[in-house]
This record gives C-alpha cells, structure tokens and sequence, in this order.
C-alpha cells in the first residue's frame, strides 16, 4: 500500500540518507516533498493535501519545528529524527509519536514504521498532547545542536559539537576544524551556526571565523584597536577578532 512521506529535514546529507532508506524500506514509500524550514512548512500544508506521515527534524533553518504545530493544525503522525540525547525524549519509546536519534540507523527506522503502523489510527489528540510534552521536555534539556553529519569522500562522519574547535569560511565553503585537526565541510553558513550553537562556548570573532571558547589559547593586542588570537589548533595563519567584536569578545571570553 502506498504511503505518502512529507520530510523536514535542514541537513542536506541528512535528507539524502533518510530518502535512501525510505526506498530501502519499502518501494511503496514515496517521499512527496523535503522541506527545510518552518515557513515552507506552512506554505505546503496550505496548498497541498496531507500526506499520510511526517518525519520531521526538530531543528530548522528558521527555528524548532515546534513553531510549525503553532500555526497550521498537522492531524498526521509524526515520527521525530533529532540529535537530541536520548534521556531527553526516552519516555516516547511506549507512545505512537515515536523519535529517531541521528544519525538514523536502519533498524531504528523499521522499529518506528512498525510503531507507526501499529497505532496510525490514533486519536489526533493524542498525538497532540504528546507533541506538546516532547516540546517542553526538549525546551528543559536545551536547544543547541550537540552534533553534526558531515560528509568525508564517500563515507559520511558524526562529529559532536564539543569536539569542534572552530569553524571558518574558506574557498567559498564553511568548514568545521575539530580538536584532532580534521577540516570538515559544512552544509550551514556561519550565520547559521550562530543561532545552532550555545553562544556561551562559540562566538564570532569576524565575518569568517567562529571559534570555541577552549580553543583560544593566547590572546594579543593588534593595531587598529583590534585583538590576535593563537588557536589550538593552530591555523597557521594570523586569527584576528574584528574592532567591532573586542568589546563583546572581552566579555564572552571573561
């Protein structure tokens, strides 16, 4: 029987994968639209017939899928992909609005179709009241992004937040360094990691650079009322913190 998929998904390796193991699944799956963000959201449900389920990533380009529920009424399951530690939702594992933790494993996808069979004919209600206790549970845990799914040749590599020393934009591509010195490209702007990242431990020293607290390891002043960093790792290459930002610069790093 064939069954209509509607994905949110921000991460473009992420989408891709999800679609390859849909197709996986089952043949009689068809993906009917990937969208990105809150607003194409509701552009969609306004103009197109529901589809028969949702798998739907908390974190958005324009901000939690939560804001989705608050505008356009969705009565369709929803199985949630998230990279949100596992204590944080685990009491959704007995209920039929069930969460995938990224990055998805093939068996954890078959275990929540079979969920989702099992109780697609619940009470849409339901699925609200559980919707809303996944968002305030997710709410108390925090809402920065604690890993990300980067793409290494032909293999695809999880990195954690905290292993990220900082991310720079280089050759027209953003790229994350982590701690081990490994350079990762990037599907976000940097303007993008700002709003994802606790600013208590990243910060925008200038238009190219988002460092992590940990990585600094000397701080200089520089000519023109600016600031030069020495970062661990080393980037070989003069790191300096724009006039503009000293002054809050001072304050995150004090």
């Amino acid at each position: 029987m064939k069954l209509d998929i509607l994905i949110f998904e921000d991460e473009q390796l992420s989408a891709e994968r999800l679609e390859q193991l849909l197709a996986r699944l089952d043949q009689n799956l068809e993906v009917v639209e990937v969208l990105s963000s809150v607003k194409q959201g509701v552009a969609w449900f306004k103009s197109n017939p529901n589809p028969d389920l949702i798998l739907m990533d908390i974190h958005l380009t324009d901000g939690s899928c939560f804001e989705l529920f608050n505008q356009v009424v969705i009565d369709v399951p929803v199985i949630f992909t998230t990279a949100y530690d596992e204590y944080a939702i685990k009491a959704f594992k007995v209920n039929s609005v069930d969460y995938i933790l990224k990055p998805i494993d093939f068996e954890e996808l078959v275990a929540a179709f079979e969920k989702f069979n099992k109780y697609r004919n619940q009470q849409p209600q339901v699925q609200s009241q559980l919707i809303q206790t996944l968002y305030e549970q997710i709410s108390r845990e925090g809402k920065y992004k604690q890993r990300f799914l980067v793409k290494l040749g032909e293999q695809l590599k999880r990195i954690e937040s905290k292993d990220i020393a900082y991310f720079f934009f280089e050759d027209g591509l953003v790229w994350a360094n982590s701690k081990s010195n490994l350079k990762l490209p990037m599907d976000y702007s940097l303007e993008q990691l700002e709003q994802m990242l606790d600013p208590r431990d990243f910060f925008r020293i200038n238009r190219k650079m988002l460092i992590k607290l940990e990585s600094v390891e000397k701080i200089h002043t520089y000519y023109n009322s600016r600031l030069k960093l020495v970062l661990q790792p080393d980037m070989g290459k003069d790191i300096i913190v724009s006039r503009e930002r000293v002054n809050d610069f001072k304050e995150w790093i004090g």
